[in-house]
């Protein structure tokens, strides 16, 4: 009987290894159907799920509450398991190359407690060969079994989009792969449990990571075409927004937006699919192009507001900017890597502390990482300039006579940047706001 089978039929269980934003709907999509372990090392993150908390608000405290997955801290309980899914983050290190530390340390935890006839498939974003070369050694010397002999391998990129709920695990086609074709079809027949919109079968983990690496370099490309044209617009005087709505009455215009590129993906997997390019002896040219392009968009924006003030008369030092919106995408509590801190920052440096909004944002982990602590609604009032820079629900909702309360009324202009283009700019268009957006 295949491992599968026996998964199908309660005799043996899956494990996830990480459970964030990410890992968490994984663990709960599986549960629906088979036994789930859910191992995270953060006893506190474990707590909140036993509790029927999801900190994270991909699915809520109410599915949290009733899922069926086995929450745990205990790395131990991983033993219980022969399916192992690894899902843990991939970050940078602050030179730009990949922070592997995360990948590592949850392999040694789970080579630890790895028994014979296992499958362990990792889903971090990685470059090519990072879990033949990298990952399956650790598990091998800290279990004492052979890869091959004793365990299989394999991968499957995760393609959660945090924050979206449209595009979830079971609507994407997912990608997945093993180190032969016996462990590619127990991965594919695991994985189609769960995912409604089905698998493609990789070749080889290599094209399995590949393909993962080069998603969001193709989107990043892209946003930073969209910035770099919303920087020569600007100096032309023409509203990028319309320009782009223009050149997408075209049938196959590619619909691609300027704006900050932040999170954990877009921002991030370039520079693992660089980083390896470097080593083999390239250095590359458009990759590394549009995320100096993207990495300074936060820079750029604070500038362009501090313009419009100057331009108005304004004080700089001191001055009152409110920041609306602090997370790396909308409605999505994740700080983490977010670019509104350069906004930030960069004000800072022209002696203006802005006050920063965000209800929907982890104020615990901000605190945390950045040294900030949120303000509410009500403190946004006599301001000099307000940014929109998230697009939260909330901040769809304003309307002329709330942004027109953010304000000093003593200002004779109001500078209003809005960066994702929320606002019906032809509200703004008079001499009493100074209207800007990306």
């Amino acid at each position: 009987m295949s491992l599968y089978e026996k998964i199908v039929k309660g005799e043996e269980k899956i494990a996830l290894v990480g459970l964030g934003y990410v890992g968490m709907p994984i663990a709960v999509a599986f549960a629906r159907k088979v036994g789930v372990i859910g191992y995270d090392l953060n006893s506190a993150k474990i707590d909140l799920y036993k509790s029927g908390i999801d900190p994270t608000n991909e699915v809520g405290n109410d599915v949290i509450r009733d899922t069926k997955v086995e929450f745990t801290s205990d790395e131990t309980k991983l033993r219980e398991a022969r399916f192992h899914i690894v899902a843990v983050p991939t970050p940078v290190n602050d030179d730009h190359t990949p922070d592997l530390t995360p990948v590592e340390g949850a392999s040694r935890i789970l080579g630890r407690n790895l028994t014979k006839g296992s499958i362990v498939v990792f889903e971090s974003t990685v470059y090519p060969g990072v879990t033949e070369d990298i990952c399956v050694p650790i598990l091998e010397k800290e279990s004492g079994l052979k890869c091959g002999v004793d365990f299989k391998i394999g991968y499957s990129p995760e393609r959660i989009n945090p924050g979206d709920k449209v595009h979830r695990l079971e609507t994407i086609t997912k990608i997945v792969s093993g180190m032969d074709a016996e462990t590619l079809d127990e991965v594919a027949k695991v994985y189609e449990l769960v995912v409604e919109a089905g698998v493609h079968r990789a070749e080889s983990i290599k094209v399995a990571e590949a393909a993962k690496v080069i998603e969001n370099s193709q989107r990043d490309i892209n946003i930073a075409f969209m910035n770099e044209l919303s920087i020569i617009f600007d100096k032309m005087g023409i509203d990028t927004k319309s320009v782009l709505e223009a050149a997408g009455t075209k049938w196959n215009f590619l619909k691609f937006y300027p704006g900050l590129v932040g999170g954990h993906c877009i921002g991030v997997d370039p520079y693992y699919l660089t980083y390896k390019a470097e080593q083999l002896g390239y250095h590359s040219q458009i990759i590394l192009s549009g995320r100096r392009i993207n990495d300074d968009m936060g820079k750029y924006v604070a500038e362009s507001v501090v313009k419009k003030m100057i331009a108005a008369d304004l004080p700089i030092k001191d001055a009152s900017v409110a920041i609306l919106g602090f997370t790396f995408k909308e409605n999505c509590p994740d700080t983490r890597n977010t670019k509104i801190i350069d906004i930030y920052n960069e004000l800072g440096e022209f002696g203006i502390v802005p006050t920063v909004v965000d209800t929907t944002a982890d104020a615990a982990e901000a605190k945390r990482l950045y040294g900030i602590d949120f303000g509410t609604m009500e403190d946004v009032k006599d301001m000099d300039a307000v940014i929109v820079a998230v697009a939260h629900d909330e901040f769809l909702k304003l309307t002329r006579e709330d942004i027109d309360g953010f304000f000093k009324k003593d200002n004779k202009i109001k500078v209003l940047a809005d960066i994702k283009g929320l606002l019906d700019k032809s509200q703004y268009s008079g001499d009493e706001y100074s209207y800007w957006r990306l």
